[in-house]
C-alpha cells in the first residue's frame, strides 16, 4: 500500500474529496461485511438481515387515474360458484293475512365432517374357479377417499399448513388418521400431477414470446439447494435442485428431455461463450449429432479428448452448456422467447432481458455521504424514473421514432459524468447492459420488470419458512409441483379446488381440461 501523502499540505477542497472517497471504501467494506455474516447466518441456519424497502418506481410511473364523481359501487349480489339450494321457510300469520310471495335471504355454508363407509363388496366364484369381487367406486385408491385426499392437498399446498397441524385438524374432526398417513395422502400416487407439471413447462416454453425467471433457497435432504422458478402471465413452474449454475438452468428449460443435441444452436453458443474454433470443429466432424444420456455424452467427450484439457474457459462445461441448449432447440423449447431476469448470471442465455426494478434499486441502495452526492442521486434516480415512464408508454404504442428517440436518451442518462464516483461507476455498469434493458424496445410485449416471478416464488419462500425442509426426492417434486400447478390454475381462472376435484375423479365435480392445453391455447397470438 503507496504511502499517503502529508495530510498537512492538502487544501481543504483536497482534504474533502479524500474523507468522501474514505468514506466510500468503508461503505463497500461495510456491505462486504454485512453479505459474509448473511451467508455465514444462511449456513448456521439464523435469521438473516432485513429486506430492504422498494423504491416504488414502479408505482409511482403509473398513469394518473381519473377522478371518479359517482357513489361507490357496492359489492353486488352474491353469487356463489356451486348450486344453490331452495327451502322454504313457514311463516305463522293470523287469521285473515293475504300471502304477498317470498323474501330471498342468500346464507353461504360449509360442512366439514368425517365420513366413514364400510363397502361390502361382493364375492362370486365363477364355474371355473376364478373368483369377482365388486369393483369400489371411481376415485377411491386405498383406504381414504377422494374427497379427503382434494381436503388435505388443497389445505397443505395452496392453504400453506403444516403438517402437524393438518393431522391435528383432521383427528379434531373425527377422522382415525396418523401423521405417516397424511404424509403418504401427499406424497404417494402423485406422479399424474408432477407429470401434468411438466407437460405444462413444456407447453409454456413452446409458445412464450417470453418467460420470466428467478430463483430462491431451498433446503433439500438437510442441504441447501435453489429452486427456480419460470412463468409468465400463463403459467408457473418450479423445480429445486442442488446448484444455481447456467448448466442446471439449461437443464431446467430442457423440461424433462436428457438428450444431448449438437445442432446449429449448440454450436452458436459455444462460440458466445469463446470455445476454441478448433475444438467447436472437432465436435462438428463427428457424425453423430444426437445422444440419448449423459452417459453417452460424457463417453463422447472422453472420445474426443475434451476431458483431459485443463484450459480456460472448461471446455467439457461449455460444450455440455451448448449441447444441452441444442436439446432445448431441437425439442421446440424457448424458440424465440425472452429470458427476462433480474440480472444473475445463471439466467443470461438465449434472448435475454433485464429487470428494470432491479437496475434501479441499485442506484436507490447507493451510499451517499454529502448533501451534493444525494442531490446527484436524487437527481438520477429521477430521469431514470422518467425514462422508465417513458417505456411504459411505448409499450403501449411502439413506433420506430420514438425507439430511435429513447436510445438516445438512454446514452445521455446513463453515460453521463456526475462527479460522485461510485454512482459514475454504477451508471457505466448499468450502460453496459443496454442491449438487456432495451431488449423492450424489440420486443414491446415483455415486461419491464421481474415482479411476476418474485410473486409467485413467494409461496415457495412461505413452504420453507414453515416447512424448513424436504427428505425426499418425491416430495420435492411433489412439493413443487402442487405449487406450481396451483399459481397456473389461478392464472388460468381455475379454481384450484375444482382442479383436484376433476383429477381426482370425485362424482358430479366440473371437469376441467388438461392444463397444458389452455396454456397452449393462451399462448397462441391472438
Amino acid at each position: 500500500m503507496p504511502n499517503p501523502a502529508p495530510l498537512s499540505g492538502l487544501s481543504r477542497a483536497e482534504l474533502e474529496a479524500l474523507v468522501i472517497g474514505l468514506l466510500g471504501e468503508v461503505a463497500e467494506l461495510k456491505q462486504l461485511v454485512a453479505e459474509q455474516r448473511e451467508e455465514i447466518a444462511r449456513l448456521k441456519g439464523l435469521k438473516g438481515r432485513p429486506t430492504i424497502k422498494p423504491s416504488g418506481m414502479e408505482r409511482a410511473t403509473e398513469p394518473a387515474q381519473p377522478a371518479k364523481r359517482d357513489k361507490r359501487r357496492g359489492r353486488g349480489p352474491v353469487k356463489p360458484r356451486v348450486g344453490v339450494e331452495e327451502q322454504v321457510l313457514k311463516a305463522q300469520p293470523p287469521a285473515g293475512s293475504r300471502f304477498k310471495g317470498y323474501e330471498t335471504y342468500v346464507v353461504q355454508d360449509i360442512v366439514v365432517r368425517a365420513r366413514v363407509v364400510r363397502y361390502r363388496r361382493e364375492r362370486w366364484v365363477t364355474p371355473d374357479g376364478r373368483c369377482v369381487i365388486a369393483p369400489l367406486p371411481e376415485g377411491i385408491e386405498g383406504h381414504f377417499g377422494p374427497e379427503l385426499r382434494r381436503f388435505v392437498l388443497m389445505q397443505y399446498h395452496q392453504g400453506q399448513t403444516t403438517l402437524p397441524r393438518l393431522v391435528s385438524l383432521l383427528q379434531a374432526i373425527g377422522l382415525a388418521i396418523s401423521k405417516r398417513q397424511v404424509l403418504r395422502l401427499l406424497t404417494e400416487r402423485q406422479d399424474d400431477f408432477i407429470g401434468e407439471s411438466r407437460d405444462i413447462l413444456r407447453a409454456g416454453l413452446e409458445g412464450a414470446s417470453w418467460i420470466s425467471v428467478d430463483d430462491t433457497g431451498a433446503r433439500h435432504k438437510a442441504k441447501s439447494g435453489f429452486c427456480t422458478q419460470i412463468g409468465n402471465d400463463h403459467f408457473t413452474w418450479f423445480g429445486t435442485r442442488t446448484s444455481k449454475s447456467r448448466l442446471n438452468f439449461l437443464d431446467v428449460l430442457r423440461a424433462g428431455h436428457t438428450d444431448f443435441v449438437l445442432n446449429a444452436a449448440a454450436f452458436d453458443y459455444m462460440r458466445d461463450r469463446a470455445l476454441s474454433a478448433t475444438l467447436i470443429a472437432r465436435l462438428a466432424e463427428q457424425s453423430e449429432t444426437t445422444f440419448a444420456d449423459q452417459a453417452a455424452w460424457s463417453a463422447q467427450l472422453d472420445r474426443l479428448g475434451f476431458t483431459g484439457l485443463t484450459i480456460t474457459p472448461d471446455p467439457v462445461q461449455i460444450a455440455t452448456e451448448g449441447a444441452i441448449w441444442g436439446s432445448t432447440k431441437a425439442h421446440g423449447l424457448v424458440c424465440d422467447a425472452v429470458v427476462l431476469s433480474d440480472d444473475a448470471g445463471q439466467f443470461a442465455v438465449g434472448r435475454h432481458a433485464l429487470c428494470w426494478v432491479h437496475a434501479e434499486r441499485l442506484v436507490h441502495k447507493l451510499d451517499t455521504f454529502s448533501d451534493p452526492h444525494r442531490a446527484v442521486q436524487q437527481r438520477v434516480r429521477g430521469l431514470i424514473w422518467n425514462f422508465y415512464a417513458d417505456l411504459k408508454a411505448y409499450r403501449t404504442q411502439p413506433s420506430a421514432q420514438r425507439r430511435l428517440s429513447l436510445r438516445a436518451r438512454f446514452d445521455r442518462i446513463f453515460r453521463r459524468r456526475t462527479g460522485f464516483v461510485t454512482l459514475d461507476r454504477l451508471l457505466a455498469r448499468l450502460h453496459a447492459n443496454k442491449a438487456e434493458l432495451l431488449m423492450v424496445l424489440e420486443r414491446p410485449e415483455i415486461p419491464l420488470h421481474t415482479n411476476g416471478s418474485e410473486n409467485d416464488i413467494r409461496c415457495q419462500v412461505t413452504r420453507r419458512k414453515i416447512s424448513a425442509g424436504t427428505r425426499s426426492d418425491l416430495g420435492r417434486d411433489c412439493r413443487d409441483a402442487f405449487l406450481g400447478l396451483g399459481k397456473t390454475c389461478a392464472k388460468l381462472g381455475v379454481a384450484f379446488w375444482d382442479y383436484l376435484g376433476s383429477r381426482l375423479h370425485i362424482p358430479d365435480q366440473i371437469v376441467i381440461p388438461p392444463l397444458p392445453a389452455l396454456v397452449r391455447c393462451r399462448g397462441q397470438p391472438a
